[in-house]
């Protein structure tokens, strides 16, 4: 049997993927930690502890202490937030890494996921249809880490046999958690806002298209990705993941068809920049070919999902 380490468990993708994994492989196999306490239905459901990635003696321990097999490193801090920190961001996603890289050398836990994200693109990367290998310029701390970060597992798979696996997340969007400081997190505000106010205040402009994704459909393929057979894997960097691409001012439409009366302005600030740097679509057919990746949400679908479980959170 499986025994599963979440590091990051609180998080926006964290707190999803542990209850995802405790459905398949049993509460008592996911492990959940983080340096934050857990949602509810975390803590109802399994293991949690306090651990701090950053802390390598702490987090072999661990490992050892509880069999761990697979490790699922969430430790990050966003592009957002890490533009107003950039040195303690860089140290802060390297090093929790980097430890979980030698972590897994050291140990039984050979299997490792790591996120990766269109971070890793710049403004010299095509913008339409990304393809999966390309020129990779990030102009920003989150990306630069990002790319080092890919290149750094698959250094360790090649050099010491970590199963390292990644994928380049779009903006994911979820009705659970609040938005974590990530440069798409209009997409998951917008709907709050919605919900409550009837109105957002965006701080990308209307034309700003970004890869999307769901957060069901993103769970679902980070556990596919990680079941997948071995030998069908060609990449041990990150796979490109598309997801559905729009612009503030199509979501905004999206909404408006449910809620005629919401309304939406512009104010872009330091995050604009950054966009402007990432792909406006991706292409990921070598995902789709090597290991199944799909999707079943699409952008009107979404958008019913996120306004009527936001309006049930909020008791609207």
């Amino acid at each position: 049997m499986e025994r599963i380490l979440v590091i990051g468990s609180s998080g926006q993708i964290g707190s999803e993927l542990v209850l995802a994994l405790r459905k398949i492989y049993g509460g008592e196999n996911v492990f959940a930690t983080d340096i934050k306490e857990p949602t509810p239905e975390v803590s109802a459901s399994g293991p949690f502890d306090k651990l701090d990635v950053l802390d390598f003696n702490n987090l072999l321990h661990y490992v050892v202490r509880y069999n761990i097999t697979q490790i699922y490193n969430l430790a990050a801090v966003l592009s957002g937030n890490a533009e107003k920190i950039p040195l303690q961001a860089w140290d802060i996603n390297m090093k929790a890494l980097m430890n979980t890289l030698e972590v897994a050398r050291q140990t039984d836990a050979k299997k490792l996921f790591w996120p990766s994200s269109i971070a890793i693109f710049g403004p010299t990367t095509p913008m339409e249809n990304t393809p999966q290998l390309t020129v990779m310029e990030p102009n920003t701390v989150y990306g630069i880490s990002k790319l080092a970060g890919e290149r750094w597992g698959e250094y360790y798979f090649h050099r010491y046999g970590i199963d390292f696996r990644s994928v380049r997340y779009p903006g994911l969007i979820s009705y659970k958690t609040e938005p974590g400081g990530g440069t798409t997190d209009y997409a998951v505000e917008i709907f709050y806002e919605a919900v409550k106010n009837a109105s957002y205040e965006c701080f990308l402009t209307e034309d700003t298209g970004l890869p999307m994704m769901f957060m069901d459909d993103a769970i679902i393929n980070t556990i596919k990705l990680m079941q997948a057979d071995a030998d069908k894997l060609s990449l041990r960097s990150g796979y490109n993941m598309a997801g559905i691409s729009f612009d503030p001012k199509g979501l905004a439409a999206e909404i408006k068809k449910l809620m005629p009366e919401f309304t939406i302005t512009y104010k872009p600030d330091f995050r604009q920049a950054i966009a402007d740097s990432w792909p406006a679509s991706i292409n990921d057919e070598i995902a789709r070919n090597d290991w199944g990746l799909e999707e079943e949400y699409d952008l009107e679908k979404m958008t019913k999902v996120m306004l009527e479980k936001i309006g049930e959170k909020l008791g609207n």
